[in-house]
């Protein structure tokens, strides 16, 4: 599973020019799934979303969680973390889960995270349009 996570004030989805989800303060999360993913690979990375020290303590200092401020999430499905440019000109996508699989795993993800604290979503396989406000900036890449 491979996510990139940015630190946001704001952020919303939108298919169709509709808003499917949309957060306050909290985590933008752009999730990818490969086909070995477990229900443990999912569930560490949900705690470890909702843990991550990545919001200011009253010193300013990234020492405090989303958990710890009331944070939100918003989960976009995001199959191209897997796209692998090394060859070509057109990247091979071969190492992310089918379809089928991943929209699966992305519900069962969604699930898992809810138990944290508030969640939105967009919506699996949609075209979006993501809409944030970079708090920091700050953005990190996890694996596992």
């Amino acid at each position: 599973m491979r996510v990139v996570i940015q630190r946001v004030s704001q952020a919303r989805v939108r298919v169709g020019g509709e808003v499917v989800g949309e957060i306050g303060s909290g985590l933008v999360v752009l999730a990818g799934f490969a086909p070995n993913d477990s229900e443990g690979t999912m569930a560490w990375m949900a705690d470890k979303l909702w843990d991550l020290r990545l919001f200011a303590d009253a010193a300013g200092r990234m020492n405090r969680s989303a958990r710890e401020v009331g944070g939100a999430l918003l989960i976009v499905s995001q199959f191209t973390l897997y796209g692998d440019a090394r060859r070509g000109r057109r990247p091979s996508f071969t190492g992310a889960a089918r379809p089928n699989e991943a929209r699966a795993l992305y519900a069962r993800f969604v699930e898992l995270c809810r138990r944290g604290g508030e969640v939105a979503e967009g919506e699996f396989g949609a075209m979006m349009e993501v809409e944030l406000v970079n708090d920091g900036p700050v953005t990190l890449q996890l694996e596992r």
